[in-house]
């Protein structure tokens, strides 16, 4: 491995003196003009953990639901995964390096991997719809031939789309062909079987307006619209023809702001979505008869798919080991919903979709979701394959039930969150089960939440334990809180700090909008006092 030849190619992407960026759950992410060396160097790495895996890894580039400006790269593990805790750190290490450094960094991360120089490599990159992202891939590229790897660029993909052709390059074509043609020939041929199941009685034509976020979305789903034209009629908004990337729209803005993006018209009662820039987030929502505007997010969505899994295994007579992930920030309305009412075990994880993809693997069918929309259901390679043998066997109801379920397992996207996978799976559900998106909306009610944000000094004075659920330090915080949620009926909240800047999350909830207001005021109150708070008190937020 010749690291002069490094050394010299790596003075074409110089990093700026001093500038120091961390690796997180969505890789590297800040303004473009600050990552030319970055995807350099995570060309690089995704060399080094090609060689340690033997496998094809993936680079995606991009900012996600970030402002247009921005751009980011996260690398794609041989399963369609995140990349791995320990690689996160070497990851952050060789960003930090300053030039003359890199050489060491790299030659200590091939010592500790005990990554074999002479191992083949191989590279797959994508894309998003930002003006830097082409250059910015090409960085990556730079980096991949230095070192001698070699590299498919499939250029503009969502980013699940990069994480399902990693997962079909690394499992023999078993999971898939890796091609757009591939994915979009198994995602629809998979939606049209199940949607023949549906009885005409519900909404004949059914339709379903999509706000791409002015993103990469826009060009995969027109790519995709004649293979499903015949079972859904999909009208885009926001298709990136003019308008900014995630600017007044897409699933972000849409949670955050709980309005309708602009460039959208809702007439009432019409299902709606909203995609996020890279197409790894949806959320659905709709205007009543009065004009109301109500939001149907991840959980709504987690349910609606687990419950309907639920139904169809009861239908097979299968007691598979069915489970939903969630995290502190899911509505307390959809835990008890799933536990009370349709009896599915419910977990709760630390924030980030790792976290959460991780404990799903723990099932038979493990479904998840983020409030934000992201999410998925993955299914054990020992069901996948007794489903699809029971859909060939069954006969009559069961037959038809396996069938579904067969189809419904080739739908999902189970290397990642995926926008366009969800939405095929949700509208598949809602045309099988005749349900409008009022009806779905109200399985259950929300209870009424309040998030808010505490500066302090330091956020490290916090730390928590029970998925993020309870303080331990600092000392009488977590008593504090205790005491605040005894005031209130059907009250719960907790704190957490973030995990890039000096401040910390509060969440509260309760019967009454007014009850969470005052809950989440008071609790912020406390942190503001016991975990050193700077600036002004928090104002009352009712």
């Amino acid at each position: 491995m010749d690291l002069e030849a490094v050394s010299k190619r790596s003075a074409f992407h110089a990093k700026p003196q001093g500038l120091i960026l961390q690796y997180g759950t969505a890789g590297f992410r800040t303004n473009a003009q600050h990552l030319d060396h970055i995807m350099f160097r995570m060309g690089l790495l995704a060399v080094l953990r090609s060689k340690q895996t033997r496998s094809t890894i993936g680079v995606m580039v991009t900012a996600s639901h970030n402002p247009e400006e921005d751009n980011g790269v996260k690398l794609i593990d041989p399963l369609g995964e995140m990349l791995a805790p320990s690689w996160e750190e070497h990851a952050t290490c060789l960003a930090s390096a300053e030039e003359q450094d890199m050489p060491g960094v790299l030659t200590a991360i091939m010592e500790k991997e005990a990554v074999d120089p002479q191992q083949a490599a191989f590279v797959v990159i994508g894309r998003d719809t930002r003006p830097s992202s082409e250059k910015l891939s090409q960085s990556v590229i730079d980096g991949v031939t230095v070192l001698g790897g070699q590299f498919h660029d499939y250029g503009l993909l969502t980013t699940p789309q990069l994480h399902y052709m990693v997962y079909c390059r690394n499992s023999g074509g078993r999971y898939g062909k890796a091609t757009i043609e591939g994915y979009c020939q198994k995602l629809s041929k998979a939606f049209v079987e199940l949607t023949k199941q549906a009885s005409c009685s519900g909404d004949e034509n059914r339709s379903v307006k999509v706000d791409c976020a002015n993103g990469i979305g826009a060009l995969k789903l027109k790519e995709m619209k004649h293979y499903f034209s015949q079972g859904l009629s999909v009208q885009l908004f926001n298709d990136g023809t003019d308008g900014r990337l995630n600017h007044l729209c897409g699933a972000d803005f849409v949670k955050s702001h709980q309005k309708p993006p602009q460039g959208i018209e809702m007439k009432s009662d019409e299902r709606c979505c909203s995609f996020d820039g890279d197409a790894d987030r949806i959320v659905y929502y709709y205007s009543d008869a009065d004009g109301h505007f109500h939001l149907i997010d991840g959980d709504k969505i987690a349910t609606l798919i687990s419950s309907f899994l639920k139904e169809l295994l009861l239908e097979i007579g299968e007691s598979l080991n069915i489970g939903v992930v969630q995290t502190a920030y899911a509505n307390g309305s959809s835990t008890r919903y799933l536990e009370d009412v349709m009896k599915v075990p419910v977990y709760c994880t630390k924030t980030g979709v790792k976290h959460l993809h991780h404990k799903a693997q723990e099932f038979d069918i493990g479904v998840y979701f983020e409030a934000n929309g992201h999410g998925t259901a993955l299914f054990s390679e020992a069901v996948e394959v007794k489903i699809k043998r029971l859909a060939q066997e069954l006969e009559d109801e069961k037959g038809k039930a396996a069938k579904m379920l067969a189809s419904i397992i080739d739908l999902f996207n189970q290397a990642a969150g995926d926008a366009i996978s969800d939405m095929l799976v949700i509208e598949a559900i809602l045309a099988l089960k005749g349900l409008t998106v009022q009806q779905w909306d109200a399985i259950y009610v929300d209870l009424p939440n309040r998030q808010l944000k505490v500066k302090v000094a330091d956020r490290r004075v916090i730390s928590t334990t029970d998925a993020e659920r309870q303080a331990l330090t600092p000392p009488g915080l977590q008593e504090a809180i205790n005491d605040l949620v005894k005031k209130y009926k059907l009250a719960r909240a907790f704190v957490r700090p973030s995990g890039t800047e000096d401040i910390v999350r509060v969440y509260a909830e309760a019967d009454s909008q007014e009850s969470a207001d005052r809950l989440a005021y008071e609790v912020s109150l406390v942190v503001f006092q016991l975990a050193g708070g700077i600036g002004e008190k928090p104002p009352p937020s009712f």
